[in-house]
């Protein structure tokens, strides 16, 4: 089962990782000023990670291959690792949608 990580950024920002089952890090947000909107974006990654559209496959300057997700709003909530190649992005894509909807939220700055 996945699982959103919630910590705080030595900034003081908010963000989350979503882990899947084996602990390895799926998907990871950009910064929020508040743990409220840090916990909407976690309910927007299972909300869009249903729809295969919301995911931008795309390829680094320096050819490794990666991918954001995108809310219906086109504002990218998570983004993954670099890959070696286009079939672990492909993996790692299924794997967000596999484990986001129903992951649990391991609020680590509480």
């Amino acid at each position: 089962m996945g699982k959103f990580v919630i910590t705080k950024r030595t900034n003081g920002e908010f963000q989350f990782n979503l882990k899947a089952g084996n602990g390895q890090t799926i998907l990871t947000s950009e910064g929020y000023t508040t743990k409220a909107a840090c916990f909407n974006g976690v309910e927007s990654v299972k909300m869009n990670s249903q729809d295969d559209n919301r995911f931008d496959r795309r390829e680094s300057s320096n050819g490794r291959p990666y991918f954001n997700l995108r809310a219906s709003n086109g504002q990218i909530i998570g983004s993954s690792e670099m890959y070696e190649t286009v079939s672990a992005r492909d993996n790692g894509v299924a794997s967000v949608k596999a484990n986001a909807l129903d992951a649990i939220v391991d609020d680590q700055t509480a």
